[in-house]
């Protein structure tokens, strides 16, 4: 998937069209680089998540780095997620925003379900879409 594949620009006026890796479930997104702090916006039905809109360069630059597919770990935030997986990495210490991407309390997980079709659609990365234990890589 690109960019050209993808319904919207990433505009609040005109967000982007997506679906979760295993493709269950469909949701909006766009930048918000004039939120304190900027943001990515994902809307999935009424619920509104967010998360510091680094995340898109700070997960690409980490996964050409690794120059290999990593592990998605889908979990929410009360879940602990899996050790070298995506999701891990949203929450770790050693990311370059020092913990948790996710800007809202109660609603910070699920980093692996939501950003990595951002990259997808923007030709950043490959995301697969299986039904369970999907991977993403750099491109």
């Amino acid at each position: 998937m690109t960019i050209d594949d993808v319904d919207g620009d990433g505009t609040p006026t005109n967000p982007w069209k997506l679906r979760t890796p295993p493709g269950t479930s469909s949701f909006e997104a766009y930048r918000a680089p004039d939120a304190d702090p900027p943001a990515l916006v994902v809307q999935v039905g009424t619920t509104q998540l967010r998360y510091h809109l680094s995340c898109i360069e700070d997960l690409h630059a980490m996964l050409v780095g690794k120059g290999d597919w990593m592990p998605l770990g889908n979990a929410d935030e009360q879940k602990p997620a899996a050790e070298g997986t995506v999701e891990a990495w949203g929450r770790s210490d050693a990311n370059p925003v020092g913990g948790w991407y996710g800007l809202k309390k109660g609603l910070r997980g699920r980093f692996a379900s939501y950003v990595p079709p951002v990259l997808e659609a923007l030709g950043l990365a490959e995301v697969e879409h299986g039904a369970r234990n999907n991977r993403m890589r750099a491109i």
